[in-house]
C-alpha cells in the first residue's frame, strides 16, 4: 500500500517550520523505517499553505509545478538550519463565511490524489485541518506559533527563537537606554496571550511587564517606574504584548483591515505606554515594535529539536491511522491531542500562577 502524504504550512512565518517538514519527509521515505512498515509513502509540499491547494488546478501541468513540490531526503537535507517556510504561507479561509470554498478544497484534495494531509500551524490553519477531517480528509497537526498559545501542548513551533530574539534586542536597547537615561517600551507580539511578552521580559530582566491576561493601571505603571528612579537607576526597560490594554479600555488596532478568519490588527499600545508616562512622569521615554523581527532569523537548538521530534511523530501517527489529532509536547514528553479540543480554547497565561500584579513582572515565588 502507498500513501501520498501532503506537507503544508500556515498562517504567520516562524523558525521551525522548515525542520519540521524535513523530518516529515525524511521520517516517511526512510527506507530502514519502510522495511518494518506495511505502508510505503509519497511525499509532496503545497505552496502557500490552504491558498494553494484552493488556487492549484489538478489538470493543469504548469500550475502543478506551481504549487505542488516534489519532496525526497535530498531536496530538504540542509532545511533545517533556515528560518521561515520554503513552502511558503498564507492566511487563506477556506471556511470563510463569506466566501465559503470548502467544495473545491476537498475536490482539489481528491483530484490530486492526496491521502493525508500534514499541517504545521496555529489554531486557525490546525482549525481548517479539523473541520477536513470531520469532512472525511485524513489530517495531522503540528503546532506551530510563537505566542505558544495552543491548548492541548507545552509547546510550539517558533517560540523559543522568538524570546531569544527579544531577549537579544533588549540587549541591545540596555547600552542606549543607559547613556541616555531613557525608559524604553518595548512592543512584542500577543493579541490574546502574554507568553512571549512575559517569558522575553524575564529572560531580559525588563522592569515592568505588561501582558494581555491582566489589564494595567498607568498610574501604577508610573509609581514603579518613580520609585525605581529613586533608587538612583538611570533607565528601564518596560515589555507590552501587543495586545495588553489600560483597565476599562480595549486593546489598540493598527487598522480597520480584518484577515480571512476575523482577526483584527493588533498594535500601538508602545507608543501610548511611552507617551502616557512622558505626561505623567517626565521621564524621557521612546517606544520600539519588534513586530516580524520576532518571527526571522534561524531557528534556536530547542526549536530545531521540536521541529525534529514534530515532525518523526507525525509520520507516525499516520503509520497508525491516528488521524483528527496534533502532535503535542505534555510533560516534556511527545504526546497526541485532539484537534477538536485546541479549536477556539487558547493557553492564556495563569496570572495567579506566574503573574506578579503588585510588580507587573513575573513571580518570585515557584512553589
Amino acid at each position: 500500500m502507498k500513501m501520498k502524504i501532503a506537507i503544508l504550512t500556515g498562517g504567520g512565518d516562524c523558525p521551525g517550520l522548515n525542520g519540521a517538514i524535513k523530518w516529515v519527509t525524511k521520517s516517511a521515505l526512510d527506507s530502514r523505517m519502510a522495511a518494518n512498515r506495511s505502508v510505503s509513502f509519497e511525499v509532496v509540499g503545497l505552496v502557500e499553505g490552504w491558498k494553494g491547494i484552493l488556487e492549484v488546478d489538478p489538470d493543469d501541468q504548469k500550475s502543478c509545478v506551481r504549487y505542488i513540490k516534489h519532496l525526497d531526503e535530498e531536496v530538504v537535507r540542509t532545511w533545517d538550519r533556515y528560518g521561515g517556510t520554503n513552502l511558503g504561507t498564507s492566511r487563506t479561509n477556506p471556511f470563510n463565511p463569506k466566501n465559503d470554498r470548502s467544495e473545491k478544497l476537498i475536490d482539489n484534495i481528491k483530484k490530486l490524489g492526496i491521502d493525508a494531509i500534514v499541517a504545521i500551524g496555529g489554531e486557525d490553519t490546525l482549525g481548517v485541518a479539523y473541520k477536513l477531517y470531520k469532512l472525511g480528509i485524513k489530517t495531522v497537526g503540528i503546532p506551530k506559533t510563537i505566542d505558544n498559545d495552543l491548548t492541548g501542548t507545552e509547546y510550539s513551533l517558533g517560540f523559543d527563537t522568538a524570546v531569544n530574539i527579544i531577549m537579544e534586542e533588549i540587549d541591545r536597547l540596555r547600552t542606549t537606554a543607559g547613556s541616555h537615561n531613557r525608559i524604553f517600551v518595548v512592543e512584542t507580539m500577543g493579541r490574546n496571550a502574554g507568553w512571549l511578552a512575559l517569558r522575553g521580559g524575564e529572560c531580559s530582566g525588563a522592569y515592568i511587564i505588561l501582558i494581555p491576561e491582566y489589564p494595567f493601571d498607568m498610574e501604577k505603571v508610573c509609581e514603579l517606574l518613580c520609585e525605581r528612579q529613586g533608587r538612583e537607576i538611570k533607565y528601564s526597560i518596560i515589555v507590552v504584548a501587543e495586545g495588553a490594554k489600560p483597565i476599562g479600555q480595549q486593546e489598540f488596532l493598527k487598522d480597520s483591515h480584518i484577515d480571512d478568519f476575523g482577526h483584527v490588527s493588533v498594535g500601538g499600545i508602545a507608543s501610548y505606554v511611552a507617551s502616557e508616562i512622558e505626561k505623567k512622569t517626565g521621564l524621557e521615554s521612546r517606544h520600539i515594535t519588534l513586530s516580524h523581527l520576532q518571527r526571522g532569523g534561524t531557528p534556536s537548538a530547542h526549536d530545531r529539536l521540536m521541529a525534529r521530534w514534530f515532525g518523526i511523530a507525525a509520520v507516525n501517527m499516520i503509520v497508525n491511522d491516528d488521524f483528527g489529532r496534533m502532535v503535542s509536547l505534555e510533560r516534556g514528553e511527545i504526546a497526541t491531542a485532539s484537534l477538536e479540543e485546541i479549536i477556539n480554547k487558547l493557553k492564556l497565561v495563569d496570572v495567579k500562577k506566574y503573574y506578579d500584579t503588585e510588580r507587573y513582572n513575573g513571580r518570585r515565588t515557584i512553589l
